[in-house]
């Protein structure tokens, strides 16, 4: 059974999914990894949605205010057990739905180039590939997203 849970960033199961996915990050990141973990602090988020499967923490993902229309997707990941179950798809739709509850009415996020499952359900899920912003312009490993809400 899966259960769907709205948190912040202070949440305990949340910091250790995110101790995983930078794990993983700093091995397919590779050199590039110090760079982006600058801007994968979690201070800064307040809306977090973490996924339980019979009880156990199995993925999350998060968005943080980047202007008075736009949330920013962050710290999106599923354990690798739990792939393919559409788990990703499930917290980004309840994401979305956040977002639209508090009058937001876009959403973008950064990947990188070697994130091809992370690539793969964004486009699966309607985000649409748009130029680089903010701190991630001229930066050749990321890609970037946005979904009209």
């Amino acid at each position: 059974m899966i259960k769907l849970q709205r948190t912040d960033a202070n949440n305990p199961d949340f910091k250790e999914l995110i101790i995983l996915l930078d794990a993983g990050l700093a091995i397919s990141d590779g050199e590039d990894h110090q760079f982006y973990t600058q801007f994968n602090k979690t201070d800064q988020i307040k809306y977090v949605i973490i996924a339980y499967k019979n009880s156990k923490p199995v993925a999350c993902g998060a968005i943080k205010k980047y202007d008075e229309n736009t949330m920013e997707v962050k710290r999106m990941f599923t354990l690798p057990e739990s792939r393919g179950t559409g788990l990703a798809g499930m917290i980004l739709s309840e994401l979305q739905k956040w977002a639209q509850e508090m009058d937001y009415t876009r959403l973008i996020l950064e990947t990188g180039i070697r994130q091809k499952e992370a690539i793969s359900l964004y486009n699966k899920t309607n985000f649409i590939l748009i130029p680089n912003y903010g701190q991630y312009e001229g930066i050749e490993t990321s890609i970037c997203f946005e979904k009209k809400l």
